[in-house]
């Protein structure tokens, strides 16, 4: 075994550890929770040694990084998630390789990735990126809808030919009511996704928390978390 793969194989087993604990403690079982191992910034060698460990699920932000890292791993069997703020220049390259998209905030967006799936012949999951540092209406800082927009984006996603609603995701916000309260978002996002199961009841997908807070998003009752550095490491800024 490689240095590289024994030091992800013992992060992973940390991490899968910390998940473990946090569905105990909630009162969940383990499988309730899938793990996405968020791989920005990380070379395609590292996701071919993340799926020889079992990963399944990976995630980029960035479509200049995630296309051909996506191709250069293409005989792999991941599901790739789209995580970042998507501009509709760039979905025609993201339909291209990513199973889902987990940032879709917008009716532009929406249009744009059903156009391209449809193109492509591939149906594309979605998830509505909730922005709760916001109020009802509105964007968030780092991207998302206003919790008043999710019934509307979300009937028009169920409609769009191509696409698939999943869920929700949000991102524990840095201003606003829930600041520094990770879990009262995370459970604020559970709350929104029931009103949005009561119409689209397949969409059952909550993503939340990352390696700093993964156990409030289990706790909340998060299907899906997201994390990065826990995994990898903290890479070093170059220059």
């Amino acid at each position: 075994m490689t240095d590289r793969k024994a030091q992800l194989a013992e992060n992973l087993a940390k991490v899968e550890e910390r998940i473990t604990a946090a569905c105990i403690a909630a009162g969940r079982k383990r499988e309730e929770v899938t793990l996405i191992v968020v791989t920005k910034t990380y070379p395609a060698s590292d996701v071919r040694i993340l799926s020889e460990l079992g990963v399944r699920h990976v995630a980029e932000n960035r479509d200049q990084d995630a296309a051909p890292k996506a191709a250069e791993c293409s005989d792999l069997p991941l599901l790739w998630h789209f995580v970042g703020q998507l501009q509709t220049n760039k979905v025609r390259s993201v339909v291209g390789y990513a199973d889902l998209v987990q940032s879709v905030d917008r009716s532009k967006l929406v249009t744009a990735l059903s156009k391209e799936a449809v193109r492509a012949e591939r149906e594309v999951g979605c998830l509505i990126q909730v922005a709760l540092d916001v109020e009802e209406s509105g964007r968030g800082e780092r991207g998302g809808v206003g919790s008043g927009g999710i019934e509307e984006l979300g009937d028009l996603i169920a409609r769009a030919p191509g696409l698939r609603l999943d869920g929700l995701m949000t991102v524990a916000p840095l201003t606003g009511p829930y600041a520094g309260r990770q879990q009262a978002a995370f459970e604020r996002l559970m709350d929104l996704s029931t009103v949005l199961r009561r119409a689209h009841p397949a969409a059952n997908m909550v993503s939340a928390g990352m390696s700093t807070d993964l156990e409030q998003a289990v706790a909340a009752g998060a299907t899906h978390v997201r994390v990065g550095t826990a995994v990898l490491g903290v890479r070093p800024r170059l220059g």
